[in-house]
């Protein structure tokens, strides 16, 4: 049985409060025996998307900056994994919504970067960030294979899926939601669990901030797509949850989504024509043809 969690937090417009009640949080939680500890998404500043404003950008910093530097002591200091989302800035001018993976030896293991981009109001966030660039990257980390999607990316059900191909047990999704949302957070997280069959760690901020009043309710969904417990509150704190991972096993194996794929008839989705599909599958199944055909023209 691994305990992991979740920290939300209620955000101020100054970075260096933010990070240090991350540090006390992450502290606290390491010392109630999490191994596995997520943030929410921009866990260091307050929710600045909601305006475009261009003095917002000072607000950015890279991935050797201040704030993972002092996440990776603790992780190092507490044995504790765990998963970091900021405002990156990535080369000189170009910008990412990142969530880094920290070992809990305290090395960084990589990062990801935020893929889909939402632009609705008080969500103005192709003002600020790319779209990711990092593909859908799995960590292997000290105590089980990690995959993040944040926030709008959890609603793009072909993210969580290649993770899942690709090894992950669980995904945590660092969300920044205001208002009545819950019931279609809830919902597409369970469902994404359970097409899947891992589990999937909503971590949500909370606190009133100007425009927005941030819920919280964050949660732990199995492989069965089953909350371990009922959402948690609006307020402040650490949302602990206890897994094992061997439940992903048991559940495939009764629940055979990942056997059963088709991946050769998705072709549409990727943006393949018909023609084109034909013709890479054939190149793909038939190379010794190609050879013969090759070599009947050379003797012409």
């Amino acid at each position: 049985m691994l305990r992991i969690c979740g920290i939300q937090m209620a955000c101020v417009e100054n970075k260096e409060k933010n990070l240090k009640k991350a540090v006390q949080l992450a502290e606290l939680a390491s010392e109630k025996g999490a191994k596995i500890i997520g943030f929410q998404e921009l866990f260091n500043t307050h929710w600045f998307p909601r305006d475009i404003d261009r003095r917002n950008f000072s607000l950015a910093e890279t991935i050797e900056g201040k704030s993972i530097q002092t996440m990776r002591k603790v992780a190092k200091e507490k044995s504790a994994v765990l998963i970091c989302p900021l405002f990156e800035e990535g080369i000189e001018g170009v910008y990412y919504n990142t969530a880094v993976v920290i070992n809990a030896d305290g090395k960084v293991l990589g990062w990801y970067r935020k893929v889909h981009i939402p632009q609705i109001p008080l969500w103005e966030e192709k003002s600020y960030f790319s779209p990711g660039d990092t593909g859908f990257p799995v960590f292997h980390t000290k105590y089980g294979k990690i995959g993040v999607q944040i926030c709008w990316d959890n609603f793009f059900p072909e993210g969580t899926r290649i993770l899942a191909l690709k090894g992950a047990q669980i995904v945590f999704a660092p969300t920044a939601a205001a208002f009545a949302s819950q019931q279609k957070w809830e919902t597409v997280m369970r469902a994404n669990a359970i097409t899947n069959g891992l589990f999937i760690f909503r971590v949500n901020r909370v606190g009133s901030e100007k425009k927005q009043d941030f819920y919280g309710k964050s949660f732990c969904v199995t492989p069965e797509g089953e909350l371990i417990d009922k959402p948690s509150g609006m307020q402040e704190g650490i949302v602990f949850a206890n897994i094992d991972f061997k439940d992903i096993g048991m559940t495939r194996r009764e629940w055979t989504f990942l056997r059963d794929r088709r991946p050769e008839v998705y072709w549409e989705i990727a943006g393949l024509s018909r023609q084109r599909e034909r013709r890479v599958a054939g190149e793909a199944l038939r190379p010794r043809e190609r050879k013969g055909a090759a070599r009947k023209n050379k003797t012409r």
